[in-house]
């Protein structure tokens, strides 16, 4: 009968100490990056644009811009290269939408979304295979032909064009404007020497179809305040960019750079289609 209790009691005593193990364990917390968890912008939605029809339409024009990344106001598409305090930089969240089948890429010379590039047509642009001599560390020691391959430096875009419609809405007395597509830029080196060979617009992506993502990726605010979450759909619909015009729609199709071979009369010709469109929406008023 002693034995029996003995054994009970000891029994007891090994329950008691694994309830209260599994006690302190059940108090390890997981750690947070942050006083209260986001959930505003991992569930936000994309906000439809208001309806436009075709009669409503008193006045259109199209334009095509350059977002500069080296530009201080457009540096938060530039960084971070690699992902921090859950935020990407502009060309990460469009890799990923590639990758994942959320985005389709099309040809960078039609920017009328008629040519469709595959995913890794699109995701091979800028990579190269590299030939070099090298030489063998064992007998025989002689030199022999090999390469390498070196995938695409996603630093080496600095630049986004951007296709955008301006429309008057005589229903509403609204200019409205539409960015219809975006196109990364990238620097092109020689990959031996990292002279600097020119410029190579990659694939153009259609951006209503861009907006979805972006809807539920953060920025950086630079007017210091985290609380205040701002999007890259908040960003672009706000137009918190800096930007130049580097062609309108004309006659011939062609760049300001076609028939402005000066860069300083490139610069006003850029600021005078500006001119036009914000003159136009002025003078509807003074009639």
């Amino acid at each position: 009968m002693i034995s029996k209790f003995r054994f009970l009691s000891v029994f007891a005593l090994g329950f008691l100490f694994l309830a209260l193990g599994q006690s302190a364990s059940a108090q390890v917390m997981e750690p947070r990056d942050g006083v209260y968890d986001k959930v505003t912008t991992p569930s936000r939605r994309v906000v439809p644009y208001p309806g436009i029809r075709e009669a409503d339409v008193m006045w259109q024009r199209r334009i095509w811009r350059v977002i500069d990344l080296r530009e201080k106001m457009n540096q938060y598409m530039y960084y971070p290269f690699e992902i921090t305090n859950g935020r990407k930089n502009l060309i990460t969240i469009i890799k990923e939408g590639i990758e994942k089948g959320e985005l389709r890429p099309y040809d960078p010379v039609y920017d009328d979304f008629t040519v469709p590039l595959t995913q890794q047509q699109a995701l091979s642009i800028g990579s190269d295979t590299i030939f070099y001599t090298d030489y063998r560390p064992y007998e025989p020691y002689e030199e022999f032909d090999t390469f390498r391959y070196q995938p695409l430096d996603y630093s080496s875009i600095k630049k986004f064009q951007v296709k955008e419609d301006w429309v008057f809405e005589k229903s509403r007395s609204v200019m409205e404007t539409r960015i219809i597509g975006i196109c990364p830029v990238r620097e092109v080196r020689d990959p031996q020497t990292g002279e600097y060979r020119g410029e190579q617009p990659m694939y153009w992506i259609y951006f209503p179809e861009l907006r979805r993502k972006m809807a539920n990726e953060e920025v950086y605010n630079r007017f210091n305040n985290i609380a205040q979450q701002i999007t890259y759909d908040d960003a672009f619909m706000k137009r918190l960019f800096s930007s130049y015009i580097y062609k309108e729609d004309n006659v011939y199709d062609r760049k300001i750079k076609d028939y402005m071979k000066n860069g300083m009369e490139a610069l006003l010709e850029n600021e005078d289609i500006k001119d036009k469109i914000r003159n136009y929406e002025h003078d509807l008023w003074e009639q």
